[in-house]
């Protein structure tokens, strides 16, 4: 009787491992392959030359002027690594996040004196690799590109509309631009001189 139970036991493991562990993961990763392969892939954004320059899935950072900026990111010590995705996890009274927020509200001033700033420009997302700003975020952002790039801000505008994405299935979320494809695109159609 203990060996008729133990040899099923051993049977229903190996079948468990077999089917879950291996033939439910192929299945799974084949249909992702081939139903989503831009987003099984990582969403991977290409240079002209077709070389891998990030994801359009994970924020990356854009400190030169003539490119939009994405929202601060806590990730790692350097922020926006990947390997580290994280918020700071700084309370509302802490030094640390006081002072980044005030050297960036500064720094922001400084850039468009006379706009309201938005908030997710000096507020970090859960993960710290938001790839996303809100349409006000790109809007306070114009002017300064616009000029290091010399081109019109109602230009600069169009673009922003063309890739500011809607709530998902009408209700989810809120409007979006994405930062990498939108400096693509720009440096695409007005490269920097």
């Amino acid at each position: 009787m203990l060996k008729k139970e133990l040899i099923i036991a051993v049977l229903m493991t190996l079948v468990t491992t077999l089917l879950f562990g291996l033939i439910y993961p192929l299945v799974v990763t084949a249909l992702a392959q081939l139903i989503f392969s831009d987003q099984a892939t990582g969403s991977l954004a290409r240079d002209q030359g077709g070389r891998i320059i990030g994801s359009r899935l994970i924020g990356q950072p854009f400190s030169s002027p003539g490119y939009f900026h994405p929202r601060p990111s806590a990730a790692g010590s350097a922020g926006y690594d990947a390997s580290a995705s994280a918020g700071s996890n700084l309370g509302p009274t802490n030094v640390k996040l006081i002072d980044r927020i005030r050297r960036d509200l500064d720094r922001l001033r400084a850039e468009n004196p006379m706009a309201p700033i938005p908030v997710d420009l000096v507020t970090a997302s859960g993960s710290g690799l938001d790839p996303h700003i809100s349409p006000a975020a790109a809007e306070f952002q114009i002017p300064r590109v616009a000029r290091e790039r010399r081109i019109s801000e109602d230009e600069l505008r169009k673009l922003v509309a063309r890739h500011t994405e809607g709530r998902q299935f009408g209700i989810l979320g809120e409007p979006r631009v994405n930062v990498l494809e939108l400096n693509l695109e720009l440096d695409r159609l007005h490269p920097m001189k």
